[in-house]
């Protein structure tokens, strides 16, 4: 699955010149029908800047040198579709493969998860909805659980900058303070065997969390919030997808 990208603007991204240790694999979520976004073909297929909007996030991984492979999770019935239309249009250096995805992102994390080699000590989970996200990105957020021994896991995050509200119906009934409040992005990172004890238990008990970090969270693991961008932005919308491809083309442009 190779051959030379037609797109100019895919460059690799700047990163520090030391190697790092080759400790996680990649599980990019690719699954989703984005209803929201109102695109037939659904939101990671769109275009951005030349290439499926999928593209930019593997290309990101691929790059990242603590990264030793990834793994797609799409539905099975688009699996050729990534092959051709996605993989086939990339030039990589890490081994990909494709997993199911499940009925919901949840199951389709532990489809992933089956994946991965049971050598993998760590394990960073992102959204391919994140297509903004850059090597750099990942790197800290993979350091920060290898540093720290005590860390099930790391996460980027944004802190909040609006005033949040409390709401009941339409009734505010309180103001918290929001220096307490971060917005948790992708990709998030943990340790393989934690992350997978945190699913299988999900599942077990049948919970549906909101995403990787509040299951580990769930089964007691300590969990660390990298600050990142607040560009790092989710495509949920068509006038994200605008956004998106404004900030992309002025980051190749630099």
């Amino acid at each position: 699955m190779g051959g030379p990208s037609p797109c100019p603007c895919a460059r690799p991204e700047r990163v520090g010149s030391c190697e790092r240790k080759a400790d996680t694999s990649a599980v990019i979520v690719a699954g989703g029908t984005g209803e929201r976004f109102g695109d037939p073909r659904g939101k990671q297929f769109v275009s951005l800047c030349g290439l499926p909007l999928m593209c930019w996030s593997i290309v990101a991984f691929d790059r990242a040198s603590s990264v030793a492979d990834i793994v797609v999770v799409c539905a099975p019935d688009r699996v050729r579709e990534v092959e051709r239309d996605v993989l086939g249009r990339l030039s990589l250096k890490k081994p990909v493969s494709i997993a199911p995805s499940g009925a919901t992102r949840q199951a389709s994390v532990l489809s992933g998860l089956g994946a991965v080699p049971a050598r993998r000590e760590l394990v960073a989970v992102h959204d391919a909805a994140r297509p903004l996200v850059e090597t750099e990105m990942v790197e800290r957020v993979i350091a920060a659980v290898r540093e720290d021994p005590a860390l099930a896991g790391a996460i980027l995050a944004s802190r909040s900058i609006d005033t949040l509200k409390l709401v009941e119906g339409d009734t505010i009934v309180a103001t918290p303070d929001r220096s307490f409040y971060w917005a948790a992005q992708t990709p998030q990172v943990f340790r393989r065997r934690v992350l997978l004890a945190a699913h299988k238990a999900a599942a077990r008990e049948e919970y549906q969390g909101t995403d990787d970090s509040s299951l580990v969270e769930r089964i007691g693991g300590r969990v660390r919030c990298v600050e990142c961008p607040r560009d790092n932005i989710k495509i949920t919308v068509p006038e994200d997808l605008a956004v998106a491809e404004a900030t992309l083309e002025r980051r190749l442009l630099t």
